[in-house]
């Protein structure tokens, strides 16, 4: 089986609040509780020295222990709730995933 590091970037909109921003951190975190399959979530600002960033202020990392747990994630209703969530208070969000 091969895990997926599912790697997601966002630029805050202008209108998002820290008590929404907060919200967020919340929820990701408590992925693992509730949606199987899930092997880790770390999140949060850059650390790179590098300033390479473009515009996103904030990411997350959610490890699946499958493609096939990533695939069922994905219309999970917990995952749903915290996409629309992030929908709402991005400016702009990106996307990758990585087979390892």
């Amino acid at each position: 089986m091969t895990e997926i590091s599912h790697v997601v970037l966002v630029q805050w909109s202008q209108a998002a609040t820290p008590d929404a921003r907060s919200e967020i951190a919340r929820q990701l975190l408590a992925f693992p509780a509730g949606i199987p399959g899930i092997v880790s979530v770390v999140e949060g600002v850059s650390a790179s020295p590098e300033q390479l960033e473009r515009g996103f202020e904030y990411g997350f990392i959610v490890r699946f222990e499958s493609a096939d747990a990533r695939d069922a994630y994905l219309p999970h209703p917990v995952h749903v709730e915290l996409a629309d969530l992030i929908g709402a208070n991005a400016e702009n969000v990106l996307v990758f995933d990585i087979a390892a």
